[in-house]
């Protein structure tokens, strides 16, 4: 038996082609068909002085070249309205575009900022990546890199700030000084390590009305009161000005207001002013008050009364007064003071700025400012001072009438 073969199909060269187009479509059957943006139109005739005229194809050969360029030309020049139209219709679309975007982004400009996208955004599409410059396709490698550079930018701008905090930090860190004052630390260094030592110590720059907020209560009794502080500033007399004379005597109420404050002429003479420390000159005591009298007005303030001061005992030996040791109340010699300071004799300048945070006796001294300071540390602590004293009393009477009822 002699199998028959099937009659072969005639092989044309278009359906060669319909075959081959037939077997790409079957294996791209999941995509889509691409879209034609340029479809076949039909040639239109050029109307040209009332005469229709074929449109100029493109020349075959070298001889049709010129005649078709010169056709070409003909039609162009036989049509500059409707391109000038083109042109102006184009250019009006735009400016309307331009104002109503203006006119959105004074409405709410917030919200034009949030809608517009960054220049160098990427923006996903499925499984590729576009950036909106130019829509042009990113690889992922690309994008590695980019993010790495990014990432290594910002460590070392971190890595820049972290650096100069730490060399600030050291800085101030290296900058130690103890037992000095501040305002001389800026006359002499400057104005920065003066700074840093009033933060580390929290002190505040010395200023005189500040100080004497601190140290006067404002709007208070002008007059006597139970307790008043003393001062006294002294100069030197004598071959060496070693020996002491008064020459102006302060005395302040409890609340810092000043109730007595005179210069005082001197009996001898003068050999040593001292008014790098005492603030005194030769003008403010020649023509002081006579010393008996300033004595006499002085023991008149203090009869009856708490005498408060710093190293008082000084003060009453210059002025010959005596007063009874119940009432003193001496800042040098109060126990506590002489712990928080750790000294047997503080320092009216050291005890302020520790109790206080004020700054005193800067270059020359104030009598009134000193009694000021003295009086303020005393109602700092006056209720435990007053406490402790009537314990020691009541302990000492104790004592004396045990003493009285033992027998001999």
């Amino acid at each position: 038996m002699s199998k028959v073969k099937p009659n072969k199909k005639e092989s044309t060269p278009n359906a060669k082609i319909s075959q081959a187009t037939n077997g790409k479509e079957k294996q791209k059957s999941g995509k889509k068909k691409k879209k034609r943006f340029f479809k076949q139109t039909e040639k239109k005739d050029i109307v040209k002085d009332g005469h229709k005229s074929k449109t100029a194809l493109p020349p075959k050969d070298a001889k049709e070249f010129s005649a078709n360029w010169k056709s070409l030309l003909e039609v162009l020049k036989s049509s500059p309205d409707v391109k000038n139209a083109q042109t102006n219709h184009l250019n009006k679309t735009n400016r309307e575009k331009e104002e109503h975007q203006k006119k959105i982004h004074k409405e709410n400009p917030k919200l034009t900022r949030a809608t517009q996208p960054s220049p160098g955004k990427l923006i996903k599409n499925g499984d590729s990546t576009f950036s909106n410059q130019g829509n042009k396709k990113e690889t992922k490698a690309g994008k590695r890199k980019a993010t790495e550079s990014h990432t290594g930018k910002e460590k070392t701008r971190n890595s820049k700030k972290t650096r100069v905090e730490v060399e600030k930090k050291t800085a101030e860190a290296d900058l130690w000084f103890d037992d000095v004052d501040p305002d001389d630390l800026e006359a002499a260094v400057g104005p920065e390590a003066a700074d840093i030592f009033r933060r580390k110590h929290g002190l505040q720059k010395s200023d005189p009305q500040t100080t004497e907020r601190a140290l006067v209560k404002e709007h208070a009794y002008e007059g006597l009161t139970r307790a008043v502080a003393m001062d006294c500033e002294m100069v030197g007399v004598g071959p060496s000005g070693e020996d002491s004379i008064v020459a102006r005597v302060s005395i302040v109420n409890q609340f810092g207001k000043c109730i007595y404050d005179k210069f005082v002429k001197p009996t001898e003479k003068v050999t040593d002013y001292r008014t790098a420390i005492s603030g005194i000159r030769p003008e403010d005591i020649r023509d002081g008050e006579d010393v008996k009298v300033v004595q006499k007005e002085v023991a008149e303030i203090l009869q009856g009364r708490i005498l408060v001061g710093h190293a008082i005992h000084n003060d009453l030996k210059v002025l010959l007064l005596n007063h009874p040791k119940k009432k003193i109340r001496d800042t040098q010699k109060y126990k506590p003071f002489k712990t928080l300071v750790k000294s047997s004799r503080p320092a009216l300048k050291e005890l302020c700025k520790q109790m206080l945070n004020v700054d005193v006796q800067r270059g020359e001294h104030s009598s009134v400012q000193d009694a000021q300071a003295t009086m303020r540390l005393y109602t700092l602590v006056k209720k435990r001072w007053e406490a402790e004293l009537k314990a020691s009393r009541e302990q000492k009477a104790d004592k004396a009438a045990n003493s009285q009822m033992q027998p001999k």
